[in-house]
């Protein structure tokens, strides 16, 4: 299994200090934000990673990491020359991901229980699911992404609504993700969303629909 970082966007939010630099390159604690998803797709035992960054930053990244020698793995870079959202970011990785399956960290997501993601990775095999998303239980679903799940005996996904008025469960959708290489295929029939953009939950979508989606609570 492969894995992918996605770092890129503009990080409006975060303004003015993202004026001269990249989100995922700001400090958070004692080092660099991109350092925690990199450490946790090393903690699962994946060793070859792609990293995806806008352009405007790209060089940092590469002078930050280089080839992930520092870390045990190898680093390899693409650049997302729009921001057209987490799914379109994806879409580069497809000859990285050369036919197998991929594990994608959001960058800007940090989880302090790493074990349970890595726990997630070996159980996406043995579920033998084509798809696995994270879930954490939260006090207010209607900030997220929400999943409904049934057990068939093995968790399964049967729906996911983005930011529902009324949830029916309390289980966020985190930025931790891993797919089969049939998701490169699907989001080539993508069309964007109001906002312009690929979206990452009509991906999971396509894998809830079918009942391929299993899932880990964290």
């Amino acid at each position: 299994m492969k894995g992918i970082i996605l770092a890129g966007g503009r990080g409006t939010r975060l303004l003015p200090v993202t004026k001269v630099t990249n989100k995922h390159l700001l400090p958070v604690y004692n080092k660099p934000m991109i350092y925690y998803p990199l450490e946790t797709l090393v903690a699962a035992g994946i060793k070859d990673i792609l990293i995806v960054s806008g352009e405007e930053h790209a060089a940092d990244f590469q002078t930050l990491l280089g080839d992930g020698g520092e870390f045990g793995v190898k680093l390899s870079y693409e650049v997302q020359s729009e921001a057209g959202g987490i799914a379109q970011a994806l879409a580069l990785g497809e000859a990285f991901a050369d036919g197998g399956p991929t594990a994608v960290h959001l960058g800007d997501n940090i989880f302090e229980r790493r074990d349970q993601l890595v726990a997630g990775v070996k159980n996406f095999q043995y579920y033998g699911k084509d798809a696995m998303i994270f879930l954490k239980k939260v006090s207010d679903p209607s900030r997220f992404g929400v999943a409904t799940v049934v057990y068939k005996p093995e968790p399964t996904v049967v729906k996911i609504e983005e930011k529902p008025e009324k949830p029916e469960t309390d289980l966020a959708v985190t930025g931790f993700y891993i797919y089969n290489n049939n998701v490169f295929d699907f989001i080539k029939t993508l069309k964007p969303s109001a906002r312009g953009e690929l979206e990452i939950t009509d991906v999971n979508n396509y894998y809830v629909d079918s009942l391929r989606m299993g899932c880990e609570k964290i």
